[in-house]
């Protein structure tokens, strides 16, 4: 991977990461296309950078996010899923973010799911405000999240319909899944980069320099991309990222079966 590269993927995060089409899907499929070498610097870059979309969150809705401790308990309680299975599942895991198959399997399954979303969960009635949820409500949208270990699935796509499926308003549903993405990926980044020197590796200077630009890239892209999403989801729903989702799938398992096999170095 060389800079450019980490820019252009960096860009790739931070306009998916809040949309439910998958980030780490999309950058698996560009570094399949660009034949950027999936080593474990790869794999490392591809989470970490995630954490600087995420930290976007916690500038655009400051008040919001430093509210009562309430909230922190609730945001905890709905993160301890995806720590117990993130340990558990965490070679699988990574064996997963190796396949572009799976990400466009993914991708048709979820554009499906989000075509239908909206008539399946169209009475919201509880929690006007993220501040709202219950723990419960906390706990099962944490499981929802849990989903998107499977790369395609999109973490943001799989905390908003668990919150959906809880009577919470798309809006409310997104907020909360935007919230709950801070711990998620502090605690997802931590345990990648001491994966990553448990096993031995040291980071060059150059790919210090890439995590910091990338980080940097994907912070202000995702700034620019949550508003934009919140006004279209409320306005809108899910369907036109239902469509996008099948019609990529599709075109994604057509290439790798008809035309070339996509593949990762």
């Amino acid at each position: 991977m060389n800079t450019l590269q980490a820019i252009v993927l960096a860009i790739i995060e931070g306009i998916t990461e809040f949309l439910p089409v998958s980030s780490t899907g999309h950058m698996i499929i560009a570094s399949s296309f660009f034949g950027i070498a999936h080593d474990d610097f790869t794999k490392l870059f591809t989470i970490v950078i995630q954490l600087g979309a995420i930290l976007s969150v916690v500038i655009l809705y400051f008040k919001r996010f430093f509210q009562t401790f309430d909230f922190y308990f609730k945001l905890l309680v709905a993160f301890i899923p995806a720590v117990v299975l993130g340990l558990l599942l965490s070679d699988f895991i990574d064996g997963l973010l190796e396949n572009p198959v799976t990400v466009a399997v993914s991708l048709l399954i979820g554009g499906i799911i989000l075509l239908k979303v909206d008539e399946w969960f169209n009475n919201p009635n509880t929690a006007e405000t993220s501040q709202e949820i219950s723990y419960l409500q906390a706990f099962k949208i944490g499981l929802f999240q849990c989903i998107a270990m499977i790369p395609g699935v999109s973490r943001s796509g799989a905390s908003i319909v668990g919150g959906m499926s809880q009577k919470l308003s798309r809006t409310t549903a997104a907020e909360f899944s935007f919230f709950l993405a801070v711990p998620t990926m502090l605690g997802a980044t931590a345990k990648k980069c001491y994966d990553y020197y448990k096993a031995g590796f040291e980071l060059s200077h150059d790919q210090v320099n890439m995590l910091v630009i990338g980080n940097i890239v994907a912070f202000v892209v995702a700034l620019l991309a949550i508003k934009t999403f919140i006004g279209f989801l409320t306005k809108n729903g899910f369907k036109v990222f239902g469509y996008y989702r099948i019609i990529a799938g599709i075109i994604l398992l057509l290439i790798h079966f008809f035309i070339h096999p996509l593949t990762i170095i």
